[in-house]
C-alpha cells in the first residue's frame, strides 16, 4: 500500500480510526453513526455497518480474534463480528456519550469512558457491567492499558 493513498466511502466526517492486530483491517468511524472496514491490501470497503444513531467517535479491535467495539454519543457501546457481518452485543450504562474505548491486552474486558465522567468495566463474556469509576471531575477523552501489567490510564 503506497503511504499516500487514501481510503475513501464515508459520506461524513470519520471521528475514529483502528487498525487490527493483524493489520489487514481499519475501521473507521463516521459522525453519521456508521463504521466501516477497510481491507488494506486491497484498499477497498469489506464492511459497512450500522447501528449507532450518532456520533461514532471510538473504535478498537479486539487483541485476538474477529471482533472490534465502537463508542458512539448516542451513549451506547458495541461489539461487532467481523465474520458475522453485525453486532453481537450492545452495552447499555453510559448517560451521555462514549468519548473512548480500549480492549485489555488479554481481550476479556472493554473499558468505555464518557462525557458523563464515568469509566465503565464491561466483562465480555458474561456481557455486563463489571465496575464504575468516579473518579474524574470531567469527561472521559482517552483510555489505554498497560501492555504488561494490568494497569489502566484514564484523562
Amino acid at each position: 500500500m503506497d503511504f499516500a493513498e487514501s481510503l475513501t466511502g464515508h459520506t461524513s466526517a470519520i471521528e475514529s480510526v483502528s487498525f487490527d492486530s493483524s493489520e489487514v483491517l481499519v475501521a473507521a468511524g463516521a459522525a453519521s453513526g456508521t463504521v466501516k472496514l477497510w481491507d488494506l491490501e486491497e484498499a477497498k470497503i469489506v464492511r459497512t455497518l450500522t447501528g449507532h444513531r450518532s456520533n461514532c467517535i471510538s473504535v478498537d479491535f479486539h487483541p485476538f480474534g474477529e471482533f472490534f467495539a465502537s463508542g458512539s454519543l448516542d451513549t451506547n457501546l458495541k461489539i461487532w463480528d467481523i465474520r458475522r457481518k453485525g453486532c453481537i452485543h450492545t452495552y447499555k450504562g453510559h448517560t451521555r456519550g462514549v468519548n473512548s474505548i480500549r480492549f485489555t491486552p488479554d481481550g476479556r474486558w472493554v473499558v468505555s469512558g464518557g462525557e458523563d465522567n464515568i469509566v465503565k468495566l464491561w466483562d465480555l463474556t458474561a456481557g455486563k457491567l463489571m465496575h464504575d469509576f468516579k473518579c474524574h471531575e470531567g469527561q472521559i477523552q482517552c483510555i489505554d492499558f498497560h501492555p504488561h501489567e494490568f494497569l489502566l490510564a484514564t484523562g
